[in-house]
Order: structure tokens, then C-alpha cells, then sequence
């Protein structure tokens, strides 16, 4: 039922789409209608495939080191109090820096490669799942904290038995706004500075006046991004099997 909905959405949008074209008599040069990109899509289809694999490499890079990164940094601030009076300003103060005006810093640094774009994706991905972790270890029952301290548990026995388990709902959520986030590092690096990636193709086809093809790479970045967050979703079910729905 779930890619049934998914699946009459998207029907809706493209008849939505398609008639903004047949309305407005816009030129397909500024906005193509959806049988002009699916022809843009069949025919550099090779092309396509070729420069997403490098956009999905750095997507799923990004978002596996940014999740590690963003847990260890959550479990580290709830472990030591000292440590989290010092990395939680930096944390607030790393939000308030525009995470897009870095993109060229990072491609300076790092280069054209795929570094810059995985580094790009890290600092998108690295706050939604540190916050909502430690949100959730944070907000541990402290009755269950209690009862553990009279039962004489050790400090790790309780984060790893009673908080972790009890912060997990919140991480799953971190996590799965972190997919829906990652594709943003990737594809805004690319733009920045790169020679291969679905955001490179998409400027390639935006200077020659290819507004089919831009469509057409950006239907394959949604394409992944919505398989990428479902897939994610049903692991992090999975993983949170007692969280009701």
C-alpha cells in the first residue's frame, strides 16, 4: 500500500506538471513537459548512470560516516559532563555557519574529488543525528536510572543496557532525517567544484541549454533519494522493533 500511495503521488504530480505545460504554453526550454524529459532520460541514460553512481557513492559515504560520527559525539557528551559543556557551543555555533558557504572552502581543501562532497555530506548529516540522539539519551526514564543505581550498575552497564536502548526511537528518527538530508551535501559540492557527479552533469547540461537533461538528472537524484530513505526507514524499523507505529 505504502508504494501504491507513493506511486498515485507521483501520477498526480506528473498530470499536475503536465498541465502547468499545456496551460502556460511555456517553452520547453524553461520548463520541458514530463514526455520530453523521459526521452532526455532514455537517451543519455548511460550518461546518467555513470555520473549517479559517483553522486550515490558520496551520498551513502556521507551519510554512513556522518551517522557514526554524530552517535560517538552524542555518546560521548552524555558520558562526560566536561566534554559536553565544550561541545555543545560548538556544535550550536558549527549550525549558525551556513553549511553551503563552506562548500567552497571544502572544495579548496580537499580538491575536486570525492572527499570534498563526502566532507560536504558529513556536516549536513552529522547534526540531526547527534541532537536527536543525544536528545533521546538525555530523556532516558530516570526512574530506570534509579532503579539501576540501586542495583549498584556500573556507569557503562547503564548506558549500554538502559540508555542506548532507551535513545534508540529518537536515533532512528536523527538517521532518517539525515537521509532525506544527505543527497543536499553531495549534489550542492558537486556544483561547487567537481568533474563527475549528477550536479556536474546537471551545470554541463545548464551551460549548453539542456533543461531536459537537468530534469532528467534531477528525476535519477530523487529516484535515489527516495529509495535511499525507504530503505533506511524499514532497517531503522527493523533495528526499533518495539517502537510502535
Amino acid at each position: 500500500m505504502r508504494v501504491f500511495r507513493l506511486l498515485i503521488i507521483c501520477a498526480g504530480l506528473i498530470g499536475i506538471w503536465q498541465a502547468v505545460v499545456m496551460i502556460t504554453g511555456v517553452p520547453y526550454y524553461i520548463l520541458p513537459g514530463p514526455g520530453r524529459v523521459a526521452i532526455a532520460f532514455n537517451e543519455n541514460l548511460g550518461r546518467l548512470f555513470s555520473h549517479g553512481v559517483i553522486t550515490l557513492i558520496e551520498i551513502l559515504a556521507g551519510l554512513f560516516l556522518g551517522t557514526i560520527l554524530g552517535a560517538a559525539s552524542a555518546l560521548s557528551m552524555i558520558s562526560f559532563g566536561s566534554l559536553r559543556r565544550w561541545l555543545l557551543p560548538v556544535l550550536v555555533i558549527s549550525q549558525a555557519i551556513p553549511v553551503f558557504a563552506l562548500a567552497p572552502l571544502l572544495v579548496l581543501w580537499l580538491g575536486y574529488g570525492m572527499m570534498s562532497k563526502i566532507a560536504m555530506a558529513i556536516l549536513i548529516i552529522f547534526f540531526p543525528v547527534t541532537a536527536a540522539f543525544y536528545d533521546g539519551l538525555r530523556r532516558t526514564d530516570p526512574d530506570w536510572i534509579e532503579l539501576a543505581g540501586i542495583m549498584n550498575a556500573k556507569p557503562f552497564a547503564v548506558l549500554r543496557h538502559i540508555r542506548i536502548p532507551a535513545a534508540m526511537p529518537a536515533f532512528a528518527s536523527g538517521v532518517r532525517v539525515a537521509t532525506a538530508v544527505a543527497p543536499i551535501g553531495a549534489v550542492v559540492g558537486e556544483w561547487v567544484g567537481s568533474s563527475e557527479g549528477l550536479g556536474f552533469y546537471m551545470l554541463h547540461a545548464n551551460a549548453r541549454m539542456q533543461t531536459d537533461v537537468m530534469f532528467a538528472a534531477l528525476a535519477l537524484i530523487a529516484i535515489m533519494a527516495l529509495v535511499l530513505y525507504f530503505s533506511v526507514d524499514r532497517l531503522m524499523t527493523k533495528i526499533v522493533f518495539w517502537q510502535k507505529e
